[in-house]
């Protein structure tokens, strides 16, 4: 009877199923929880996905956006925890956390996996890459300029009526938050253009884009979601990311 194949480690699925297992088993057994046990779980769908989409390339952008977002969640951890404005779980992502970042990047590279190789496609391709990382631009815009504003914001204000309001309010926004979120999402274009992701000029279209995602999530949080009890943070942040990707591919569309 013949003996079935062996699994060939080295293709594209091989090494996806193997990097992301290692990577988080690894994650599992550190000391600092970065996610919830179903967050692990999750976190590995959405690595396999984009690896198998975007190769090597796009799974960096994830890891330095996983990564950073960590780590500038836990800036001032213990003061935002007294002033009871903190993430969940101490920062510990869950599924929800996971999908809620990086749903619309993930629709992003599956188009990208799908359309690939089509020679009439490659503008296509582009966009959607650019959009891609525009996505996690703006995620990593939206999380450092929250974080860093509730520590160091020294005024806050309501983005709709300029009002000064108490750092961690829904739709607040100060100087320092706003320079950070520009930093973050450079952080991302940067990473991104490193990578052979998008070209210079995609880097100023993913600032762009994540700037205006960011303050039109903020209004998002000033009206509708004080309004609406079933728009949660999770829903918010998938919108933040969407009209993330559109600008991108709106202002990529203007600048072909």
């Amino acid at each position: 009877m013949p003996m079935a194949p062996p699994l060939d480690l080295l293709t594209p699925w091989g090494i996806a199923l193997g990097l992301n297992t290692l990577l988080l088993s690894g994650a599992w057994l550190s000391p600092k929880k970065l996610l919830t046990p179903a967050g692990y779980l999750h976190a590995w769908i959405l690595g396999v996905i984009v690896w198998i989409c975007l190769g090597w390339r796009g799974y960096g952008i994830v890891m330095v956006y996983f990564l950073t977002g960590s780590s500038v969640t836990r800036i001032g951890m213990a003061q935002k925890e007294a002033a009871g404005i903190a993430e969940k779980r101490s920062g510990a992502r869950g599924p929800e956390n996971v999908w809620g970042s990086a749903l619309v990047g993930t629709l992003c590279a599956v188009g990208v996996g799908i359309l690939a190789g089509r020679e009439e496609m490659t503008a296509v391709v582009s966009l959607l890459t650019l959009a891609y990382v525009a996505s996690f631009s703006t995620k990593l815009s939206d999380t450092t300029a929250s974080e860093v504003g509730k520590v160091y914001g020294k005024r806050t204000f309501l983005i709709t009526t300029l009002q000064p309001v108490p750092p961690g309010t829904e739709g607040a926004v100060s100087l320092e938050g706003t320079l950070a979120g520009i930093v973050g999402s450079a952080v991302i274009a940067l990473a991104a253009w490193g990578l052979g992701l998008i070209s210079p000029v995609g880097i100023a279209l993913c600032l762009g884009a994540a700037f205006i995602a960011t303050n039109l999530e903020s209004v998002i949080g000033a009206t509708l979601q004080t309004r609406w009890g079933w728009l949660t943070n999770e829903l918010v942040n998938i919108a933040n990311t969407a009209i993330g990707a559109l600008s991108a591919l709106l202002l990529g569309s203007l600048v072909d």
